[in-house]
């Protein structure tokens, strides 16, 4: 029988045909203007680097990760299915898009669990909004074998989607209670908006233990909302938010684990995130964009390898053997952030000089 079109699924292929013509090869200008300090002397091979990182308990050969990005329709199925074969292939562990339409229509399933059949024994992590129960959360886990969850906060696309929520009260006691009572890690992000230090802080005192920051300058769901709105549009709010650098620096000495995300498209862009603090790194528009064309997969797998050679060779150059050890090399925020920093009385400057050197 064939499956019915629905309304929920036209709005899945919509998103994923407006991220796609928002897709830029260049990283967000924050990201490249970010800049970390030459010492020539690295002491080091590049035989000696491990890649290895830690997020939410598990531990990832590489630290960087698919991020949430669709699901929900046939399209997205065939492009989930892509992704999967590459997580596959390449070892990197991946992110469902919101599993939101399954849990209200059962015939989508399969856009989602296509995830594990082409992933069996690969890190997955499911994806819902904050506005959903503990019981939820436990059957999106349980459709696809998930090793975690993503609980995304999405306030500001909700607001501009014609048929987005507009209340928005119990989304922390949803938090605090997904995250007590389902047996696997949480990860609670946003879609492209950035976190302040202020909600940061807010997730650490109801338990969350690691928030990906998910920062403007990638995929922009205030445009994505407006390209579909027929009335009036929400033009000003496409600027919103935090950018990844600024959420980065906001959180830096929170007690709790940071993924980076939004505008970021090489390796160089991931060890920037990481030496400003990111355990781990998630991408979605650039994945979106490797797998798009039917007979990519060859060419992605062999791009994804290229990163890692490419991470290894960077390390080498900072003189750093492992990822968390980015976190001591010196790196030069741009004017925006250190402007920003000065605004939010965090100190700039502490990041260009981290690298304790004895020059006796």
């Amino acid at each position: 029988m064939t499956q019915a079109y629905t309304q929920q699924m036209k709005r899945k292929d919509e998103h994923v045909g407006h991220a796609t013509q928002q897709y830029q090869s260049q990283s967000h200008l924050e990201l490249r203007q970010t800049r970390f300090v030459h010492h020539p002397l690295s002491e080091m091979a590049v035989d000696e680097v491990s890649l290895q990182t830690k997020m939410a308990g598990f531990t990832l050969e590489t630290p960087f990760f698919i991020n949430a990005i669709t699901g929900g329709s046939p399209r997205t199925t065939l492009i989930n299915q892509r992704l999967a074969q590459l997580a596959h292939e390449t070892g990197i562990a991946m992110a469902t898009g919101s599993m939101s339409i399954a849990m209200k229509d059962p015939s989508t399933a399969e856009s989602f669990t296509i995830i594990r059949k082409e992933n069996p024994n690969g890190i997955v992590l499911a994806n819902l909004g904050a506005h959903y129960t503990v019981e939820s959360a436990k059957k999106a886990i349980d459709l696809i074998e998930a090793n975690g969850i993503q609980i995304h906060v999405n306030t500001l696309q909700e607001l501009v989607m014609p048929e987005g929520d507009r209340s928005f009260h119990h989304w922390l006691k949803n938090i605090e209670e997904i995250v007590s009572h389902v047996d696997v890690p949480v990860i609670v992000k946003e879609v492209g908006f950035g976190f302040s230090r202020e909600a940061m802080q807010e997730l650490i005192n109801i338990g969350v233990q690691t928030i990906d920051i998910s920062g403007r300058g990638g995929t922009n769901f205030a445009a994505i909302e407006n390209a579909r709105r027929e009335d009036t549009l929400f033009d000003e709010l496409e600027d919103w938010g935090q950018t990844t650098v600024q959420s980065l620096v906001e959180g830096y000495d929170l007690p709790c684990e940071l993924i980076a995300s939004g505008g970021i498209h090489s390796p160089l862009d991931i060890v920037k995130c990481l030496a400003l603090g990111a355990s781990a790194v998630g991408m979605s528009g650039e994945f979106l964009h490797l797998i798009r064309p039917q007979d990519s997969l060859p060419t992605a797998i062999q791009t994804v390898n290229d990163w890692k050679n490419q991470l290894k060779n960077i390390y080498t150059l900072l003189g750093v053997s492992k990822t968390e050890a980015l976190r001591q090399t010196d790196i030069i925020l741009p004017h925006t952030t250190a402007h920003w920093c000065n605004a939010r009385h965090i100190d700039w400057t502490t990041f260009a000089n981290r690298k304790t050197k004895n020059f006796s």
